[in-house]
């Protein structure tokens, strides 16, 4: 049977470094975008690392204090001293009156710590040069406001579906995948994007969707990840790959009339678990070597 595109190994050197250089540039971006998540979503209880508390406190809130309080002893947690935060916190417990903003030495503290970013020139953050604004944040935590989920909502659909667009359309021109499994791997970002978008109206209403978070973003960076890496692999390793290592197994599966689906998947499984250990002893070494002391070293800054 003829094919109706041109695959991605028999494309043209100059449309294969076009289409890495921005598979490269993306994948660089959605690093970043986790790295980012973890510093602000992961940091929501105080503690390093995405867990469920965290999105509870970030879309539901933690209904057992003040917005202020919640940031203080999370997120915002390394921007100012034991002895600074005590003095807000009791501030804000002793009822945030104006007069004791400027007697008790609360102003030049928030002046120090959190006015080189909480200004009139900070974009979505409040304004704490304002003192209305800084009292706004004195009153129960209740999370991600209905008017910031808004904002960001349609910067996450309009932004990020542009992103799978173009990842989705290298993709389908890889041949080592099915027509049916391309049209699921394609299809897949854009459903939990959406799943994603509204677990976290879903969350602001009720903790329990808190896991619905979760399950959509690994879901998006499964389905990036596979389109990604098949795409990579295909315009530039396609032979020592597909043909002499792994994928080959791959490829005989596919096209195996005669064993089961059942065959097929255990063929699958054994042809991965076969290279998977030396993989992750290699990118386990890899992290805690190279990468993981830089990143501590960040976020001790």
């Amino acid at each position: 049977m003829t094919t109706k595109y041109t695959p991605l190994k028999d494309h043209d050197t100059p449309i294969k470094v076009l289409f890495t250089g921005y598979l490269c540039t993306v994948g660089i971006g959605y690093f970043f975008a986790l790295m980012q998540i973890l510093f602000t979503h992961g940091m929501a209880d105080g503690k390093f690392g995405l867990s469920i508390d965290d999105i509870v406190y970030s879309y539901y809130g933690n209904r057992s204090g003040t917005v202020m309080e919640t940031k203080l002893n999370g997120s915002m947690k390394d921007n100012a001293s034991a002895q600074e935060r005590f003095d807000i916190i009791k501030w804000v417990r002793d009822g945030a009156d104006i007069d004791n903003y400027k007697g008790d030495g609360i102003e030049k503290i928030i002046e120090a710590r959190c006015v080189m970013c909480h200004n009139e020139n900070a974009g979505g953050l409040p304004n704490f040069k304002k003192f209305e604004e800084l009292e706004a944040l004195t009153t129960q935590d209740e999370g991600a406001t209905f008017a910031s989920l808004t904002r960001v909502s349609h910067i996450h659909l309009f932004g990020i579906s542009f992103i799978f667009m173009f990842v989705g359309l290298i993709f389908s021109f890889a041949e080592t995948t099915t027509n049916q499994y391309k049209c699921i791997a394609i299809g897949m970002p854009y459903a939990f994007l959406i799943a994603d978008i509204m677990s976290w109206w879903l969350t602001k209403i009720h903790p329990m969707f808190a896991w619905l978070v979760i399950f959509a973003g690994m879901g998006m960076g499964v389905s990036f990840m596979f389109m990604w890496v098949t795409s990579v692999l295909e315009m530039w390793l396609y032979k020592p790959v597909f043909l002499n290592r792994i994928g080959s197994k791959y490829l005989q599966w596919r096209d195996s009339p005669d064993a089961s689906l059942v065959d097929k998947l255990l063929l699958a499984l054994k042809a991965i678990s076969s290279q998977t250990k030396p993989a992750a002893a290699y990118v386990s070494d890899l992290w805690l070597t190279h990468v993981w002391p830089v990143v501590k070293g960040l976020f001790k800054k």
